[in-house]
């Protein structure tokens, strides 16, 4: 049964993975047989990424480019990055401001790191999967998607974007052998997060608002990921996996 797991042999391309919720998907992937090219915009920070992947066991190399450079990201796939099974669509751009602070350029920018390079990067990706007849395409929303808050439209028209994006996708690549997901995280204590980690505010907040009262681990997103690359999801498609400790199920 274990074997339905395993993704030896398989090739990988995490965005957004030198640290937080993408390292961690990065290194489950890479400690499940699959050669990682670990992605962002900083090549000192990527290569220090890829050294505790390595040091774990994990095969992992650096991949830097610019998700929202379409120059960047046609030379990242013409190289390194052609012929990947798996894509984890993971990067993602925040600016929680009021409508009123908020201008078009704004907008635009948010939903050309959040929504219109996932877009991209499924697309060139599953040029090669057609090709095999395997893929595997994740995308990393949140559950701002189909929830919301003031002061922060931009973020959420991005991420439910992209819920509706892996719908649609899932449904044109099926036929050809391509699997396309979305992972929902709720609160995780990342570096990116650390401010509100130590915020007893939010600390109250998610006492009382999730199942299991307290901050996500960046690894307890890695199960998710694993699944879904796997074979033992091979039969899911144009689903999303939340992975909040219950705020979006609790009453």
């Amino acid at each position: 049964m274990l074997e339905l797991f395993s993704i030896e042999g398989k090739r990988a391309l995490v965005t957004g993975a030198a640290q937080g919720l993408g390292f961690e998907i990065a290194k489950v992937l890479a400690l499940a047989g699959a050669s990682v090219l670990v992605n962002g915009r900083d090549e000192a920070r990527l290569q220090k990424a890829v050294a505790k992947i390595q040091e774990s066991g994990g095969d992992a190399s650096v991949l830097a480019f610019d998700v929202t450079d379409q120059a960047s990201v046609s030379a990242a796939f013409q190289g390194a990055g052609s012929n990947v099974d798996i894509l984890v669509n993971n990067v993602g751009a925040r600016n929680r401001r009021p409508l009123q602070e908020l201008a078009p350029a704004d907008v635009r920018a948010m939903l050309e790191a959040n929504l219109v390079a996932a877009f991209e990067l499924s697309r060139r990706a599953a040029q090669s999967m057609a090709d095999r007849r395997w893929g595997r395409i994740i995308n990393i929303t949140s559950i701002a998607g189909p929830r919301a808050r003031a002061g922060d439209a931009a973020y959420t028209a991005s991420k439910g974007g992209l819920e509706a994006l892996t719908r649609a996708l899932a449904a044109e690549l099926g036929p050809q052998g391509i699997t396309v997901n979305a992972i929902s995280p709720g609160y995780f204590a990342t570096e990116t997060n650390a401010a509100m980690v130590d915020d007893p505010e939010v600390m109250a907040f998610l006492r009382d608002h999730s199942s299991l009262g307290r901050w996500g681990r960046p690894e307890e997103i890695a199960g998710a990921a694993l699944f879904l690359a796997s074979e033992a999801a091979s039969y899911v498609t144009g689903q999303v996996i939340t992975v909040d400790g219950g705020m979006t199920s609790l009453f």
